[in-house]
């Protein structure tokens, strides 16, 4: 961009990419010839998929790198493990707290297949309990899906707790998806210790991979209908898909350059090191929720706890639309945020920002003090300009 920029809004995208991720997306784009599978030139990109996936593999504790598929994007996990997975008359347990790319695919399994959704009520703070998660699975119960922290609020919910019931009931037990599209980059998963069954991740947000990217983590023991069919690079003298993994839901020629940077990005996130990293954003969610406090007519939502949420933070001010709040934000700081309904109008019903929505606030890796600053000095400016 050519003009300084704030940008506080890496619960959407984060940004700035590291170096080496955009050097690794150039490389590949420039130096590897084919598809992997597709003649000998493409033997180099699938080596070099293979690293990737086996980069992601042992980031959130997969074992078996073949149980990584790679996707566009956490929604396209999403639905690859919901449409794949539910048969019709399953139940669904999931929470108020749901990202549009939850929700509307269960709404079409809802009124295509008659599977039935029981969605357990968050608190006005956006938390929900593992007692009440538990208490709404029933004998046909087939999926518990999980948003591991809201995209609103940045509250955290019990997934490891949630796992633990779940597998105390034995054989034939719900099984659990996970979205952990605003956690994995900064809060430690394991998806084998924590006995997660599906785990949808975005490559474009906390692990600062570039867009285009994201992955679905399938247990060993589960088989999904595939979200689409076609070449595999192998086996092609098969009728139909491929049992093979990860071949079976890999169809086409994938986003080589972005699975190539986004194994890269994943190395970058592990030098950094989870700890460092969560340390340095709750130092800047503590700033920004400190400052904000301490000015009139400012409401914000979620716990404001940084033990029980991720670096977000929604407010409003009062007698302003949150749109408002954040056009006076970007034209005369230079600072970007996000603002209305987050494609999770759920979530805002349940805190009572519907429909207008809120002001959202997400620092990043690259965010410092002196951005949250400007922050805190640009909502007080906009009260007084407007009277708030």
């Amino acid at each position: 961009m050519s003009e300084p920029v704030i940008y506080l809004n890496n619960a959407a995208t984060s940004w700035p990419k590291p170096e080496r991720v955009i050097q690794k997306l150039v490389w590949a784009a420039t130096e590897l010839l084919a598809t992997p599978g597709r003649g000998s030139a493409g033997v180099r990109s699938e080596r070099v998929i293979f690293e990737a996936r086996e980069a992601v593999a042992d980031f959130v504790g997969a074992g078996d790198s073949s149980r990584i598929i790679f996707t566009c994007n956490a929604t396209a996990a999403l639905n690859l493990a919901i449409s794949g997975f539910l048969a019709p008359g399953d139940h669904v347990v999931t929470t108020s707290m749901d990202h549009n790319s939850v929700a509307r695919p269960l709404a079409r399994m809802e009124d295509t297949r008659g599977v039935s959704v029981t969605r357990v009520e968050a608190d006005s703070e956006g938390v929900v309990t593992s007692a009440s998660v538990l208490d709404a699975v029933r004998p046909e119960t087939a999926l518990v899906i999980l948003t591991h922290a809201s995209n609103v609020t940045g509250t955290i919910q019990p997934v490891q707790e949630v796992s633990a019931g779940l597998r105390s009931r034995g054989e034939g037990r719900p099984r659990l998806l996970v979205d952990a599209a605003q956690t994995a980059g900064v809060f430690p998963i394991d998806v084998q210790a924590w006995g997660i069954d599906m785990l949808a991740v975005p490559g474009h947000k906390a692990l600062y991979g570039p867009s285009g990217t994201g992955f679905l983590y399938l247990a060993p023991d589960l088989v999904l209908d595939p979200l689409f069919e076609g070449g595999t690079g192998g086996q092609s003298t098969l009728r139909r898909q491929p049992d093979l993994l990860p071949d079976r839901y890999e169809s086409g020629t994938p986003n080589i350059p972005g699975i190539a940077a986004l194994g890269e990005a994943v190395g970058y996130i592990r030098e950094k090191g989870l700890e460092q990293i969560r340390r340095h954003e709750t130092a800047l969610f503590d700033l920004i929720v400190s400052g904000l406090e301490k000015i009139p007519g400012v409401t914000l939502f979620g716990p404001c706890d940084s033990r029980l949420q991720m670096a977000v933070v929604s407010f409003r001010l009062e007698g302003m639309d949150p749109a408002e709040v954040g056009s006076f934000l970007e034209e005369t700081m230079g600072i970007q945020v996000r603002v209305g309904l987050h494609c999770s109008p759920m979530s805002h019903r349940t805190i009572g920002s519907f429909p207008e929505g809120t002001v959202r606030v997400s620092p990043g890796l690259f965010t410092t003090e002196s951005d949250i600053a400007a922050l805190i000095d640009g909502v007080r400016k906009i009260r007084e300009v407007r009277g708030a």
